[in-house]
């Protein structure tokens, strides 16, 4: 089958292209992973969709064929944990650690992802040991070469495309609760329409430390996403006063020193206590977020009792 006839829809020319319904999109989306499109009709689909913004219905129409295409299946989890960053902007994964904590307090994370054009210092793969044994991660070029291919077409065309979106939304473990990071705020709002389609109930999506899940401390976030099904727009109020940037001591920071106790970095706590704290939200592990971020301190300050015998 061709891609011809959904390059025409979004392309035609003004007046005369249109958005893909959500059933054009899957079958559009088939194609590609199936490998019988052209790169020129990939890449045309992909930028033309680019340039004038992709919908919630393409976006729930890629996720609904790249969910159907994959045979490889994860074991079900608690919580999806997507990481797809890609910038120069990362500092260390502290946030590999707040998903530690999240495991400590009982729940299984499923982690999943590529992570391209960063420093050896960001590396989540590098780091993954310390998230300790509730958390697995899973790379996307085992999970899914075909999805792999797709992801890493920037590398030819010179700019992101909204694959990584679908990505962020595929939740490959089946996990009834979903954490995201944007770069960009205005994918926020998105993503949440687009997981609505699929019936999706907890999902909190915040601008994220290079775009991964991973917040500010000094600075309110905002959690776009759904409650109980429910779109939601919440605020969560600093939990320290310091003004510096996210990274901007953060490539100098010993991961398993933080953890250990060797380190004293009251900035990077608050990072991973404070992600923490939104996840264990998300999960509805307590019912509001200023007692989240008392359970993810709580959990830190227990972080080396003794059911914890992890290195």
């Amino acid at each position: 089958m061709s891609l011809a006839p959904y390059v025409r829809i979004v392309a035609r020319g003004k007046g005369r292209a249109r958005a893909m319904t959500m059933n054009e999109a899957q079958e559009a989306m088939t194609v590609v992973l199936q490998g019988d499109a052209a790169p020129e009709a990939v890449g045309a689909l992909l930028m033309v969709m680019r340039l004038r913004g992709e919908t919630s219905e393409e976006i729930a129409g890629f996720t609904a064929a790249l969910r159907a295409h994959v045979k490889y299946k994860l074991p079900k989890a608690d919580l999806d944990w997507p990481s797809y960053a890609a910038g120069r902007s990362r500092g260390v994964p502290l946030f590999l650690l707040a998903a530690r904590l999240v495991g400590q307090a009982g729940y299984s994370i499923s982690m999943h992802g590529w992570n391209s054009h960063q420093s050896a210092t960001a590396s989540v793969r590098e780091a993954i040991d310390l998230a300790g044994p509730d958390v697995t991660y899973t790379p996307l070029e085992t999970l899914s070469p075909p999805a792999f291919d797709v992801l890493t077409l920037r590398d030819t065309l010179g700019l992101r495309s909204c694959f990584n979106t679908v990505l962020r939304m595929w939740n490959p473990s089946g996990a009834q609760a979903t954490v995201q990071g944007v770069f960009h705020p205005s994918y926020r709002s998105l993503q949440a329409q687009a997981a609505q389609l699929f019936g999706q109930k907890e999902l909190s999506i915040i601008k994220g430390g290079g775009g991964e899940f991973e917040r500010h401390p000094s600075k309110d976030t905002t959690l776009f996403g759904l409650r109980e099904g429910a779109h939601i727009q919440q605020t969560a109020a600093p939990i320290l006063d310091d003004t510096r940037r996210l990274h901007e001591a953060g490539d100098t920071i010993d991961l398993h020193a933080l953890w250990h106790g060797r380190a004293d970095n009251p900035f990077a706590v608050a990072t991973v206590t404070g992600t923490a704290a939104l996840a264990l939200w998300t999960l509805k592990a307590v019912p509001t977020l200023s007692q989240a971020d008392q359970m993810a301190r709580s959990l830190w300050d227990q972080r080396h009792q003794p059911k914890d015998q992890s290195a």
